[in-house]
């Protein structure tokens, strides 16, 4: 009779040590007090900051671990390279500024009336050589002078009738002043000079880096003396503005979270100490179980990631942290 009672009592035990282990499975994600327990890690969102030009860090002014404001100054370059070529732009911007006055003001009346005055004396030139080639026909024609010297005073008269012609072309010219396509040309050189000189300012400012957000810095990838590269990571930043939870939940609860729910963080440093949050995002999409969820339920079963904003977040909240959250249920 104790043959047949012992294997039936160690069943019996078997089969309530069963059950309970699936009770507690099943109630993993259910209703505790009106809250529903839930597992996740802290994210908290990185940046890789570096320099929009390249160069030779000359400082980087903060250690790792310290807090930076937004706005202040990481890191800065070596500014002489950029403040020479800055110089150069500033006079190639005052050369065409310089070269468009002149084209659009036109010439100066002073060169207006060295031009009329070379007018006057071709003119006064031209009848002193029409005379004296009146003189040479009446001459030619008693045999006087040679045909020679008729020629030579005639190519005389006929320069001079060029020459006049060539000072009054002149004068008009400089009446006028530049030509609309020169003018148009000295207006894009001048905008082109501005431009690059907009562009060896922004240049310059961007020898200093600059921190997006308030932040701590986490590496400094790089340290002063080096030569970096523009893109190229030197500092990285943990942004404090906004710190979140992930966390999943099974299909069937996928109706009963919704977007708002008030939630409560609890860390195992300080878990009398919740941190206040809400539910942010909820994934349309299902998915296998991550890895790195700590729950009881299979890692094959399909779940929705829900993540979990904190409200008042601050430094003990670390990347990757372990978390429990409870959401109040409605």
């Amino acid at each position: 009779m104790k043959k047949i009672v012992i294997p039936v009592l160690l069943l019996i035990i078997g089969m309530g040590g069963y059950f309970i282990w699936r009770h507690i499975e099943a109630v993993k994600y259910q209703e505790e007090r009106g809250f529903l327990t839930l597992y996740g890690n802290v994210e908290i969102r990185r940046v890789n900051l570096g320099f929009r030009v390249s160069g030779r860090i000359t400082e980087i002014l903060f250690k790792e671990g310290d807090k930076i404001s937004q706005g202040e100054v990481i890191a800065r370059l070596d500014r002489e390279p950029f403040e020479d070529s800055l110089a150069v732009a500033e006079a190639q911007v005052q050369t065409a500024e310089a070269n468009y006055e002149k084209l659009t003001t036109g010439n100066r009346p002073q060169e207006i009336e060295q031009a009329k005055a070379t007018v006057n004396a071709r003119e006064a030139a031209l009848k002193a050589l029409e005379a004296e080639f009146a003189r040479a026909e009446k001459l030619i024609t008693n045999k006087t002078i040679s045909q020679q010297e008729f020629d030579t005073t005639l190519a005389s008269r006929d320069e001079a009738i060029a020459q006049k012609r060539l000072a009054e072309e002149t004068l008009k010219l400089m009446r006028e002043g530049f030509r609309q396509e020169d003018i148009a040309a000295g207006k894009s050189q001048l905008a082109e000079a501005r431009a690059n000189l907009k562009r060896l300012q922004t240049s310059l400012a961007d020898t200093e880096l600059l921190c997006p957000n308030d932040g701590i810095l986490l590496t400094r990838v790089e340290e002063p003396g080096a030569v970096v590269n523009p893109g190229q990571t030197v500092v990285t930043l943990s942004l404090q503005d906004e710190v979140w939870i992930y966390v999943y939940i099974p299909e069937k609860m996928y109706g009963v979270v919704v977007t708002g729910m008030k939630a409560e963080i609890f860390t195992d440093s300080n878990p009398g100490h919740p941190y206040l949050g809400q539910v942010g995002y909820i994934s349309p999409e299902a998915e296998f179980t991550p890895k790195t969820v700590q729950t009881t339920e299979l890692r094959t079963d399909l779940v929705y990631r829900v993540r979990i904003i904190a409200d008042t977040p601050d430094n003990k909240l670390c990347q990757g942290m372990p978390v429990t959250v409870k959401l109040r249920l409605q």
